[in-house]
């Protein structure tokens, strides 16, 4: 294979890394030229348009640059296979990088505005570079190369939770989330470098074929559960959420959108693939009355504790990040609730459930980064009177809270629906009912903190002076794309066969 032939199946991830180099340029650049101007013969008020209009630019370019990318993967061959599996090209690959850069694109509308950081061109050329992270993630079926896409987008979404240096509690929320992202990363590797060990390959399909013809050593074992631990931590599972809470509150709103919404797709999208293609010979069985061990009932009880602590430390939650973090914990479970179903249809039922909880979680993360920047603050007291400050706002806050709780017709609520159907059916006993059961209860428990905060939006009175101050109107690129993520949540459950059926067809 010639190295242009190369470039064309990898031209969307170059696409997207030559922007972030040009939009970093143009961020250094900017800089250069004020530092030689001089600070103090700079008024501020020209200092802070200059940095609009820089911000401004490097917005342009970075969505300009996703668009371009996501043209390249439409062009892209149906199927192909390189180096081993280190670059897989296929219908479900494809379908998955045009939704990992749609999440890129959203944040970086969301991280546009007239207030942009100084640092914008940097700012941004780490979102696409995470963006990178993610399409490779997607697009790969062989673990080193896994390994290199979680590392990528983990050093960057490090550097986009720390960001804010004006904001101690985001330089607190990224060594955290460095700490542990460090430890999910051993734990991974340790488990990749057993499982090589053993099988003498990192291909998922070489990884599959070697199982099915012996039996499951205790170091095979080993490497197996400590792979899941890893991305354990990457989902935000219970016990392995502790990151998640401080993460999701102290990041810079954007941050902490793209780390709950791309990071958690792509995951899931990998750790299917894993244990649905590598480790498929050792599923075992999490059903109740017939206990087999493998990796099957291990994801059960991740899934189960999730949705128990997830819905129960958020019924606590005065502060709406807080409150969005433990609910990540809980539809993490409910995501897993797929994969142990196992099979085409639960595959494909965790996949429809990840990429509309994204999307809901990217849209309701955008409303509260405009409460944030207008109020001060994202706790429960800073949504009082939204609907009369904002009534826009408040609808398309509504329709996600709900979504989220899985109130028809929503996107929220075919999607669980469409996940529990198919783990009641996943055995002729119904011997997923348990866990069916569990996330059923979970899911009556979210609706009351769902509901605390539509009470905050619709019910509660602000205080005068913030009654008298609405919304400014310099949000509108913002507010317009909150608003497209509420129509997309409402007419994807409406008509939810527009993704459902397409990532069916696409699954093997």
């Amino acid at each position: 294979m010639s190295y242009l032939e190369l470039l064309k199946l990898v031209s969307p991830e170059a696409m997207v890394v030559i922007t972030a180099l040009l939009v970093l340029a143009i961020g250094l650049t900017s800089r250069r030229a004020t530092a030689v101007t001089g600070v103090s013969s700079v008024r501020p008020p020209t200092r802070a348009a200059e940095n609009t209009a820089v911000a401004g630019l490097c917005s342009f370019m970075a969505a300009a640059g996703l668009v371009i990318a996501a043209i390249a993967v439409f062009m892209l061959p149906r199927n192909a296979t390189l180096f081993g599996g280190m670059l897989v090209i296929t219908p479900l690959n494809s379908l998955f990088k045009i939704i990992c850069i749609a999440l890129a694109f959203s944040t970086v509308l969301l991280a546009a505005s007239k207030n942009a950081p100084r640092h914008a061109g940097e700012y941004l050329a780490i979102v696409l570079l995470a963006t990178v992270g993610l399409m490779l993630l997607v697009g790969s079926e062989e673990l080193l190369m896994i390994f290199i896409g979680l590392e990528l987008l983990g050093l960057s979404l490090y550097v986009m939770a720390a960001f804010d240096k004006s904001d101690i509690r985001s330089a607190e929320a990224g060594l955290k989330y460095f700490l542990f992202g460090s430890t999910s990363s051993a734990f991974t590797l340790f488990g990749i470098s057993l499982i090589y060990g053993m099988s003498g390959t990192t291909g998922l399909v070489a990884i599959s074929q070697k199982l099915a013809t012996t039996s499951v050593q205790p170091l095979l074992a080993v490497g197996i559960v400590m792979t899941l631990v890893g991305f354990a931590f990457k989902i935000a599972a219970a016990p392995f959420h502790l990151w998640a809470p401080d993460a999701y509150q102290g990041a810079p709103v954007p941050s902490a959108a793209f780390i709950a919404s791309g990071s958690k797709v792509a995951s899931f999208v990998v750790l299917g693939k894993i244990v649905l293609i590598g480790f498929a010979p050792v599923q075992g069985s999490a059903n109740w009355h017939a206990l087999i061990a493998g990796w099957s009932p291990v994801l059960a009880a991740l899934a189960a504790l999730s949705i128990v602590v997830g819905n129960l430390v958020a019924l606590a939650q005065t502060n709406v990040r807080r409150l969005l973090a433990y609910s990540a914990v809980a539809h993490g479970g409910y995501t897993l609730i797929g994969l142990v179903a196992g099979g085409r249809d639960g595959f494909s039922a965790a996949l429809f459930y990840t990429t509309i909880y994204a999307i809901t979680l990217v849209g309701a993360f955008g409303v509260v980064g405009l409460v944030r920047r207008e109020t001060g603050g994202d706790d429960y007291s800073n949504f009082y009177g939204l609907a009369s400050r904002s009534p826009l706002l408040a609808g398309c806050m509504a329709i996600f809270m709900l979504s989220l709780a899985g109130i028809p017709p929503l996107a929220g609520f075919f999607g669980k629906f469409y996940l529990f159907s198919v783990a009641l059916h996943a055995s002729a006993n119904h011997g997923l009912l348990w866990l069916v059961g569990v996330a059923l209860l979970g899911s009556f428990i979210s609706l009351y903190y769902y509901l605390m905060v539509l009470r905050a939006i619709f019910v509660e009175k602000s205080a005068p002076e913030t009654d008298r101050r609405s919304l400014s109107t310099d949000r509108f690129l913002q507010k317009l794309t909150v608003s497209v993520l509420a129509a997309a949540v409402l007419i994807l459950g409406v008509m939810p066969d527009i993704l459902a059926a397409r990532i069916l067809a696409t699954v093997p």
